[in-house]
């Protein structure tokens, strides 16, 4: 028994497992979100502010840039200034540049905010842009917060005259990187909500489908196969559904041909016995003449045979689904093998008061197959046309090579097969009709021909019924 507490355990259930699938899916999905934007959202947005500021660096600095190193007034550059200031909606510093025995230096000019002097990062930005040539950023942190500054030196003709750096307050970045969290966070708890609902939602309908499939298997199980499921949609469990009611009905067809097959081999193997039994009596008069002793030695002899066929059917039924019954192929002339089985069935023949008449090409039918097993087909499907045809029916017995495979067939002109004993009629203990047969022949030939890599079908028709045989020719 688990030591664990019953809140650590996992729930039971396919629903609850399913909308806890979701709920964790769904939480990683936002915890992914979550690490992967909010850290990288302040560092893009200082890079945005300050792109922001190298372009209005490079379109509002033109005007401030002419008064540079003239003989302007310092009121008008400080207009200028404050005007690019205004423009850009950055505070401007100007600082004016010189260069000596101790190298290139700045020295401040004007600021749109009339400080006297810049900071010491907005100096050191000046130096590297000057250096450069070209437009260089930075942050800073100041006594009032981060900022972001761009520098642009600026020239009259090839002559460096100044830098004027445009800077940027970035207290706004943490309150929107804070605004971003806090909407992940709400967004991301809304949709555990909607993933748990949801998911619950659609584990439990899908539960309630699959619960029918149990309810039907149990069914099944216990014998009854009159409750097919209803099948509500095409998907995975609509499809299961389907083969399911196929299985079903193929179930209860079995099921059906169980239970005829009991009542028919109870027939077959009670009347031959109850035959036998009272022929021994019979047998068993010692006065009995020579030829009626000899008559019922002969009903004898052919209950016997009846209850060795119905015996050897089973057995071979038997091998077959075990999957023991081995082949022994090799070249076999079929025209051959086909006159010497419609031979053996010339008493029978007789008997039925019918003829047979075998079609063969004049060239020999070479096939590798195990003609013993081929035998059995033919014997099967001859015995099966006499057995089933109305007596003086003439039977018909072909071979022939057709499409690189052997075609045998065994055609009658008795009154065919009913439609629907077509779709069973292979099946074991099945019947086409009342007389008597243990219905296995046929299941027995089928099964043989799909073990050489063959087929046996049927066609029929009012008048005419044809079994044929096709095998590959190797």
């Amino acid at each position: 028994m688990s030591s664990r507490p019953s809140w650590l355990r996992f729930p039971r259930g396919l629903s609850n497992r399913l909308a806890l699938g979701s709920l964790a899916v769904t939480a990683a999905a936002i915890v992914s979100v979550y690490v992967y934007v909010v850290p990288q959202l302040r560092t893009r947005l200082q890079d945005q502010k300050l792109q922001a500021l190298a372009l209005a660096a490079q379109r509002y600095s033109a005007p401030v840039a002419s008064l540079v190193g003239t003989s302007a007034k310092e009121p008008v550059v400080d207009d200028a200034v404050r005007s690019a200031a205004t423009a850009a909606g950055a505070r401007v510093t100007l600082l004016g540049t010189t260069s000596g025995t101790q190298g290139l230096g700045v020295f401040f000019v004007s600021d749109s905010t009339r400080e006297a002097q810049p900071e010491p990062m907005r100096d050191t930005l000046a130096l590297r842009a000057a250096r450069s040539g070209q437009v260089e950023l930075a942050t800073e942190r100041a006594p009032t917060g981060p900022i972001a500054e761009a520098a642009r030196p600026l020239y009259v003709g090839n002559r460096l005259t100044g830098v004027i750096v445009y800077s940027s307050p970035l207290s706004d970045v943490p309150g929107n990187v804070a605004a971003v969290r806090q909407q992940i966070l709400v967004a991301g708890g809304i949709a555990l909500l909607v993933a748990l609902l949801g998911g619950f939602g659609a584990a439990r309908a899908l539960s309630r489908r699959v619960k029918g499939l149990e309810t039907a298997a149990r069914e099944v199980a216990a014998g009854d196969f009159s409750h097919p499921i209803p099948v509500d949609s095409d998907d995975e469990i609509g499809q299961l559904a389907v083969a399911f009611n196929d299985m079903q009905r193929q179930l209860a067809q079995l099921d059906s041909a169980r239970k005829q097959f009991i009542a028919t081999a109870s027939h077959e193997l009670r009347t031959p016995l109850f035959s036998l039994g009272g022929f021994v009596e019979l047998l068993s008069d010692e006065d009995l003449d020579d030829a009626t002793r000899e008559r019922f030695l002969s009903q004898v002899r052919a209950q016997i045979a009846r209850l060795t066929k119905l015996a050897t059917e089973l057995l071979d039924l038997s091998r077959l689904d075990a999957g023991s019954l081995e082949l022994r192929p090799e070249a076999v002339d079929i025209g051959r093998l086909a006159r010497a089985v419609t031979a053996e069935f010339v008493p029978a023949l007789a008997q039925h008061e019918s003829e047979l008449e075998l079609r063969l090409r004049r060239e020999p039918i070479e096939v590798i197959c195990d003609p013993d097993r081929v035998a059995q087909i033919m014997r099967i499907l001859i015995d099966n046309a006499i057995t089933h045809t109305p007596a003086g029916t003439p039977i018909r017995v072909t071979a022939a090579r057709e499409n690189g495979a052997l075609q045998l067939a065994v055609q009658d002109q008795g009154t065919g097969i009913r439609g629907g004993a077509l779709d069973t009629i292979f099946e074991p203990f099945f019947t086409s009709d009342d007389a008597q047969g243990s219905g296995l022949g046929l299941a027995i030939a089928r099964e043989l021909a799909d073990r050489m890599r063959g087929s046996l079908s049927v066609r029929s028709e009012a008048g005419q019924t044809t079994f044929t045989l096709e095998l590959p020719v190797r």
